[in-house]
């Protein structure tokens, strides 16, 4: 913990603290800090310091390097000059990283800086490390620091401290070493500036540090360069700045770098969002219900193998792209998980729910997984794409490229487009600048094809709903997460996605040549009932669907009927009489034939024996019928009925004996329901009636789900685990903090000394044997997670402890919320699982 960064913290106002909270959300996660020294410690981690670093522009983060450059915490007028620039101009920017706790102005006049940004970075400004590092190695005795004063011209007397000191003054001295280096060995001018500018640390040929004469031996013995390994060097940082010379200052770029647009038509934008989301929605859909039809085998090494890619695109009618890409997004939103016993991908509970939903609602679930989805589904590597589904070793790294590409074509007016991808790409670096740069040149053309699919831009530009969409990056979440709720519910995308499909066609034009054409981006209802009944035969600006005997006959052997048919295409156009002759006459002759499943076929030349087995009670567990006078099916297995003929009384034989006969056949459906929950002697789409079922739902392929589910305010999500944490509004927090800060000055403390817990536990927590005191005391110590148990039988899973007037106040995960509990009344400690 820095002890500078809590005392700044107690010295912000209100306002200045609700900002630091409201930029650090990872200081809000619970259990959040009740003080601010719990705070300072959160805010300072290495990870969430390069978490915070990964959200700054360039100029913040040169401001950074060059605060690291210099040390020994420089004023904002030092800073300038380094820079180059006025304090002016480098005030904004510095109050950029107060705000995000990353530096803060100390009392006096100095810029105080997070530990953790020494951590990351090591080379700041192409430095090395500083000369204190290297005389203060173990490497460097005091005679041979004695000696490197001598060859410095300094006086060797003195302490270590005092030898290092003078050393140092020398050694930043750009005149003092500008006149040692012109009396150096030739070549060492030239050594020296290779360190100084492509440095810090070098390989070397460690013979020339030990061969009289040499360059390198010269600058050895002089302090300019530090061997740290037989083959590698490294100049020191004062060293390499004073060799730049006063003239050097480290770039600084405030402004972002010019992005050429062009001019886009607005509505010619909009139109393409408004073409794209329904389609979004249909193909989406299609895939899924095809997936439900044939699983996705996964391939030996992991993902989605090519040919399957290129069937599930050829059989929905989709693009190889546009199958690639909704597959990947289905899985990261849990529309589709792996069944080992289907044998692949299959739709999850979650799609019945997904596909019962509002339209918008079911874009933005989409929309909302390839936010966070770590991977990109059309980017090429080598002229090829990657395994659909497959590991990328760089998907972090892309989902954040994603949302920077987005972000910086927001900064672009409405009615322009980006000119030119280089220079798309410049700006995104300065948005973004630790991202890699060669990989967001790579990725930048297959984000903004994928973002075209959705809708989210057209071309040069961002729609309406890509616009909503990129200002939502910072909550973004990850692929691990199921559900985004501040995503998925944001107002403006829900907005925004409301307006996507407002324009998409809820009716169709039925011609007299059997045709359907809707003139427009078919809603996905619309689409979804015209795929069930009739043959799609183009799609684009205008769709046609044809029907015919097969896909009519498809239809009803999903279990319409001829009336439920034709109503519900009647309610979305006027329907001619050659369609209704055809549904009629289709529905006339279907189920002429009846196919049912046996178990196996019981044979007999006496027909009048074979009717007394038909007839008998005690067989009727069988489920015999008989098909022929000497032939009966039973829908029990070979074996089974071989067993309850014998003890009837009969003699039958395995087929192959003579006389009665029994022949193998398939399982009987009744016997084993199917995972949609279909029995024998129900239609197909038809279950078992169940009281607990809301009203049921029949989809293509026998599926159903559940209409009356219970109301959720989260509507699509699986229930509390994705409710979106309880974190507490910033402005609030920060009244907290200070009253709880005002409070520890005017002495109201917790027991908190050192031995103070142990001495308070034993005394109060007098239900515990020693060895749970010791667990409770851990708890308030270190943090740690118990289980602890109270006189009434409540339990609750507590940490981060205070203790406080005989009380535990800690948090408890189960109320999500810091809680008191009496030492008297906790009657076991055990340790959280």
């Amino acid at each position: 913990m820095d002890d500078h960064l809590t005392g700044w913290l107690a010295a912000l106002d209100e306002e200045r603290l609700t900002r630091v909270l409201g930029n650090r959300p990872d200081a809000l996660i619970p259990p959040w800090p009740r003080t601010l020294d719990a705070l300072a410690e959160r805010l300072a981690g290495d990870f969430a310091v390069m978490e915070v670093m990964r959200t700054l522009p360039l100029p913040a983060l040169e401001i950074v390097q060059a605060c690291l450059a210099l040390g020994d915490r420089p004023g904002e007028d030092r800073l300038a000059r380094f820079l180059g620039v006025s304090v002016s101009e480098t005030i904004p920017w510095l109050d950029r990283l107060y705000d995000h706790a990353l530096a803060w102005p100390e009392a006096d006049g100095r810029i105080g800086l997070a530990g953790a940004l020494a951590h990351w970075w090591t080379a700041p400004c192409g430095l090395g490390e500083p000369l204190a590092a290297y005389l203060e190695s173990w490497t460097l005795n005091a005679e041979g620091l004695r000696r490197m004063c001598r060859n410095l011209g300094v006086p060797p007397q003195g302490t270590r401290r005092q030898m290092m000191t003078r050393v140092s003054a020398a050694l930043s001295d750009a005149e003092l070493l500008s006149s040692l280096v012109a009396e150096a060995p030739e070549g060492t001018i030239g050594m020296l500036d290779d360190f100084a500018w492509d440095g810090p640390i070098r390989s070397v040929n460690g013979d020339l540090f030990i061969t009289p004469g040499t360059p390198e031996k010269w600058a050895v013995e002089r302090g300019l360069l530090f061997r740290t390994q037989w083959g590698v060097a490294g100049m020191p940082r004062e060293v390499a700045l004073a060799l730049r010379g006063p003239d050097y200052h480290p770039p600084f770029t405030p402004c972002p770098p010019d992005l050429a647009t062009v001019a886009v038509d607005a509505e010619a934008v909009e139109y393409e969002m408004c073409l794209a989301a329904p389609r979004l929605l249909d193909r989406a859909t299609a895939v899924l219900e095809n997936i439900d039809k044939t699983p996705l085998p996964l391939l030996k090494g992991g993902g989605v193998g090519v040919r399957e890619v290129k069937r599930v695109a050829k059989e929905t009618g989709c693009a190889e792209a546009e199958a690639r890409l909704l597959i990947e997004v289905s899985a990261v939103a849990r529309l589709i998980g792996l069944d080992e016993e289907a044998g692949g991908l299959v739709p999850t509970d979650r799609f019945d729910r997904w596909r019962l939903s509002e339209g918008p609602a079911r874009l933005r679930v989409l929309l909302a997984a390839w936010w966070r989805m770590e991977r990109s589904s059309l980017r090429r590597v080598q002229e090829r794409y990657a395994t659909v589904l497959g590991d990328d070793p760089e998907g972090e790294t892309i989902a954040r490229i994603r949302r920077a590409l987005l972000g910086a074509l927001t900064e672009i007016p409405e009615g322009r487009g980006f000119a030119t991808f280089p220079e798309l790409v410049q700006a995104v670096h300065w948005r973004a600048p630790l991202l890699d740069r060669e990989l967001l040149a790579e990725c930048a053309p297959a984000v903004l094809e994928e973002a075209a699919l959705l809708g989210l831009c057209s071309g040069p530009a961002l729609t309406a709903l890509g616009r909503a969409l990129a200002a939502l990056g910072s909550v973004a979440g990850g692929e691990n997460d199921s559900a985004v709720a501040e995503v998925e519910h944001d107002p403006a995308l829900a907005e925004r996605s409301a307006k996507a499909l407002a324009s998409a066609q809820r009716t169709a034009l039925f011609g007299a040549d059997l045709t359907a054409v809707v003139t427009g981006p078919p809603s996905a209802e619309l689409a979804s009932l015209l795929d069930r009944t009739a043959d799609r035969e183009s799609q684009g600006a205008a769709s046609v669907w044809r029907f015919g005997p097969a896909s009519v006959r498809r239809a009803l052997d999903a279990g319409e009927s001829a009336d439920t048919l034709l109503d519900a295409l009647a309610e979305v156009g006027t329907l001619p009489q050659p369609l209704v002759y055809l549904v009629r006459d289709v529905a006339r002759r279907h189920g002429e034939v009846t196919v049912a499943s046996v178990g196996c076929v019981v044979l007999g030349s006496d027909p009048a024996l074979l009717a007394e087995i038909n007839a008998h009670r005690k067989l009727g567990r069988l489920g015999l019928r008989l098909l022929a006078p000497t032939v009966l099916a039973s829908g029990a297995t070979a074996e089974r009925t071989l067993v309850a003929l014998r003890e009837a009384g009969y003699a039958p034989v395995p087929d192959g004996f003579g006389g009665l006969a029994v022949r193998r056949g398939p399982r009987p459906g009744h016997d084993t329901p199917d995972r949609t929950g279909n029995r024998e002697g129900k239609r197909d789409g038809e279950r078992e009636p169940d009281p607990r079922d809301g009203r049921l739902i029949l989809f293509p392929g026998g599926r159903t789900a559940e209409a009356d589910v219970p109301a959720h305010p989260y509507g699509l999500l699986d229930g509390l685990a994705n409710l979106p944490p309880d974190v507490p509004d910033p402005r609030e927090h920060a009244r907290r903090l200070l009253a709880a800060s005002g409070a520890r000055r005017g002495g109201e403390t917790p027991d908190r000394a050192p031995g103070r817990t142990w001495a308070v536990i034993g005394r109060r927590a007098i239900r515990l044997p020693t060895a749970q005191q010791t667990l409770l005391g851990f708890v308030v110590d270190r943090g740690v997670r118990a289980l602890i148990t109270l006189t009434d039988g409540v339990t609750a899973t507590v940490s981060h402890g205070e203790l406080r007037d005989g009380v535990l106040d800690a948090w408890c995960e189960e109320a999500g919320d810091y809680l008191d509990f009496p030492l008297g009344e906790i009657t076991s400690v055990v340790a959280a699982r």
